[in-house]
């Protein structure tokens, strides 16, 4: 059973001071990061306004009538995590969802020592802790692959180089859109874990889905992803040939299997290193986005340039 948030005259008295920072620092929002659910009716009644505050949990259902009562939330689906990790998600997911620009600062409210109860208040200055990722920069990355689909499975790929499998790192490669040219230019390695499942039961968006994924993701060969989010194939190996790409030294044949399948298609691949749980996000054979997972800070290194592929 999940913790509930105790409404306590401490909790009354974070909540005031993180709304004084808010206003004397000109923060960009308020988070608020729950270990557990809440009594949303009585946490707006202390608020009061709650168009600053941005809430996370770990689960949709943690989070239930907090959109309907005018907060902005973010299910990050990451029960048993450090809180440090737990926050820089949160950060991270309120910047691709344009909750918080970059650079900005925001005044941060959770449990540090006791998880149902708020007992530490911080500010946060973006420019120290994240880099520049948008969901602009994302929707410049994909113009079929709608940018729910993409965001899902750049976060599935993040929390999967981050935590591994059970301790363990677990390197994987996700080949999302383009679905018909990236299945003609691979190949089954053995067994598939997918096959014989409805599309319905195949939904990267669902959270037993992904859930699922970060099994099948300690198999070898790639996961491939249609535009609507259907997991397709899986333990799959690319056949696209690597001729003239060229890749920084000390990546391995996932980084180059993801290279040539996006310089041979229009898909978009995610690799998750299984060294250092590093995401990169290749386009047209080059690596265009780096995020570290162990600070979660991404990198732009360039502008994408995708075209739709022709039907």
């Amino acid at each position: 059973m999940s913790n509930i948030l105790r409404i306590t005259e401490q909790f009354r008295l974070f909540v005031e001071q993180a709304k004084s920072l808010y206003v004397e620092m000109e923060a960009s929002a308020i988070l608020v990061l729950l270990d557990g659910s809440a009594d949303w009716v009585r946490v707006k009644k202390v608020v009061g306004d709650p168009s600053p505050f941005i809430v996370a949990a770990d689960t949709v259902e943690q989070l239930n009538l907090a959109d309907d009562l005018g907060f902005k939330t973010i299910a990050l689906e990451m029960a048993g995590n450090p809180v440090y990790d737990r926050l820089m998600q949160a950060m991270l997911r309120a910047i691709t969802d344009d909750y918080i620009k970059p650079g900005s600062q925001i005044v941060a409210l959770y449990g540090g020592f006791e998880s149902d109860s708020i007992d530490t208040v911080s500010l946060i200055s973006l420019k120290e802790h994240l880099n520049r990722l948008t969901s602009t920069d994302l929707r410049s990355l994909n113009t079929t692959v709608p940018l729910e689909t993409l965001k899902t499975i750049v976060n599935l790929a993040v929390e999967i180089g981050l935590s591994g499998r059970e301790g363990k790192p677990v390197g994987t490669l996700f080949v999302v859109g383009d679905k018909q040219k990236v299945l003609a230019e691979s190949r089954p390695a053995g067994f598939d874990p997918v096959r014989g499942y409805s599309r319905s039961e195949r939904n990267i968006m669902d959270p037993r889905v992904r859930e699922g994924i970060k099994e099948i993701a300690q198999l070898d060969g790639a996961i491939i992803i249609s535009a609507d989010g259907t997991v397709e194939a899986s333990c799959r190996i690319i056949d696209s040939p690597a001729d003239n790409i060229t890749l920084s030294k000390g990546l391995g044949s996932r980084h180059w299997a993801a290279a040539a399948i996006t310089r041979s298609t229009k898909a978009v691949a995610i690799a998750v290193s299984e060294t250092n749980g590093t995401v990169r996000i290749f386009q047209n054979g080059e690596v265009m986005l780096r995020i570290e997972p162990t600070n979660r800070k991404p990198f732009i290194w360039k502008k994408f340039e995708y075209e739709p592929p022709e039907n």
